[in-house]
């Protein structure tokens, strides 16, 4: 028995298992401070799993379990089965347009019955990593060329987009972080750089009237032509150059992102990036109006509301918190969705500004220490699936606060083991013990 114990302890950072523990038992409690009603009988709610807070704690131990078969699980089947649970996330992805149920807006979710429901592109992300981090290692993977960058690219991106079509835009944000992993591995800043000032020119047309963004473009275009005329005068390709990139910027501002408002995203998505940057949007016709009356339910429930009341709960906080159970906002549900996406605000009105920021240390901690196996690793597999989880839980730790706190559209991310979900839960548990494993077996070179 004590040999076993030795073989499964062996190598493991239980550091890491630990800091899953503490984050799950936060978890289970703010459910259970957002959704528990007075008078009722603690012990038999837990027992009973008719509510929120028992079926997380169900999910946490199911995790826990499931945590403990892939530490015995040889590290060598997730290099051997990763294009194979790629291709099986794959199929579950499309087994949702026939056989969706719609919650929420979203057309994601695949329900069995009235007990389980499970949400395929929450689980992609996991098999993303394993596949990528196994395209990356390859032998003939040459990550300077351009085909291998786009190959790259087309595995992390292909949930994104059929997430889209199933209407969950958050989920397919999510996927974007995997670029991280391929500029570690050797893709050029440039494409970081594109992508950022795509970003921002995206804002600026949302910000700014369309004329005026035009003339500052041209604005900046000419002063690049002033600034650089010598070399203008030397090579002509300069100035092509310079006249492509201001006809590209236009390009965007003009058709690419009107396109992305009016044909991608639904206009409640649309609404809540308005809100985010502090415009009124004006649906383009009764049938965005309606969609965006209902997603609100009568102007109770859309996202600038649920912004409004988070940040009124985390800010009635105050340095110390009103304690558990006793915050007003959370208690009595003026919150909207605040057991999943806000629950960051359950925390941050019962146990104030030190609770927040003592959470945010323990994702400090977790984050850094997964960085740290990422780089102690000889195998490139693993060092690609490292960073692919630490990308993955930044992402969603950054984008769910920021959301609650109004610095970013309500786009539906749940924070990492906080959240209400069991999709969610064991999936990052799922990723997290993976991790956990291959490190454990750092001496062996996987590929």
């Amino acid at each position: 028995m004590n040999q076993k114990n030795a073989a499964i302890s062996k190598g493991v950072d239980w550091s890491i298992v630990w800091i899953w523990f503490v984050l799950c038992g936060i978890g289970v409690t703010s459910i259970f401070a957002a959704t528990y009603h007075e008078g009722d009988n603690i012990f038999q709610s837990f027992v009973s799993l008719k509510n929120d807070y028992s079926h997380q704690l169900l999910f946490f131990i199911f995790g826990g379990i499931i945590g403990t078969f892939i530490l015995l699980t040889d590290s060598k089947f997730f290099t051997a089965t990763a294009n194979l649970l790629y291709a099986f996330g794959i199929l579950l992805m499309l087994l949702v347009f026939p056989f969706h149920t719609r919650v929420m807006g979203t057309e994601s979710i695949i329900r069995f019955g009235n007990a389980f429901q499970l949400q395929p592109a929450d689980l992609c992300k996991l098999f993303v990593n394993l596949s990528l981090a196994k395209y990356l290692s390859r032998v003939d993977t040459d990550f300077s060329k351009t085909r291998s960058q786009l190959i790259a690219t087309c595995i992390a991106l292909a949930p994104a987009v059929l997430s889209v079509m199933q209407h969950e835009l958050g989920l397919a944000l999510v996927y974007f972080s995997f670029f991280i992993v391929m500029f570690r591995e050797g893709l050029p800043a440039n494409v970081l750089i594109i992508g950022f000032s795509f970003a921002v020119l995206v804002v600026a047309t949302l910000v700014l009237d369309k004329n005026v963004l035009a003339l500052i473009l041209t604005g900046i275009a000419g002063l690049a032509i002033y600034i650089l005329r010598r070399q203008v005068k030397r090579n002509r390709g300069i100035l092509i150059f310079i006249v492509g990139i201001w006809f590209t910027c236009v390009g965007i501002q003009r058709f690419v992102v009107p396109f992305i408002f009016d044909h991608v995203f639904q206009a409640y998505q649309v609404k809540r990036i308005y809100d985010a940057i502090g415009k009124d949007y004006v649906p383009k016709d009764e049938k965005a109006a309606l969609e965006i009356e209902q997603k609100s339910k009568g102007g109770k429930k859309d996202g600038n509301y649920n912004v409004k009341q988070s940040k009124i709960a985390i800010g009635s906080g105050g340095l110390i918190g009103k304690g558990l159970l006793k915050g007003t906002q959370t208690r009595y549900a003026f919150v909207p969705e605040q057991a999943t996406d806000f629950i960051f605000c359950t925390i941050g009105e019962g146990f104030g500004f030190v609770g927040s920021m003592v959470l945010m240390g323990i994702y400090f901690l977790l984050l850094m220490r997964i960085v740290t196996i990422a780089e102690r690793q000889r195998s490139v597999f693993s060092r690609c699936y490292a960073y692919g989880v630490a990308s993955v839980f930044f992402f969603h730790l950054a984008v769910n606060v920021c959301m609650t706190i109004g610095l970013a559209p309500v786009v539906g991310i749940s924070l990492p083991f906080i959240s209400y979900g069991g999709t969610s839960l064991i999936t990052f548990t799922i990723m997290l013990f993976i991790l956990v494993r291959l490190d454990a077996d750092r001496q062996m070179v996987l590929r």
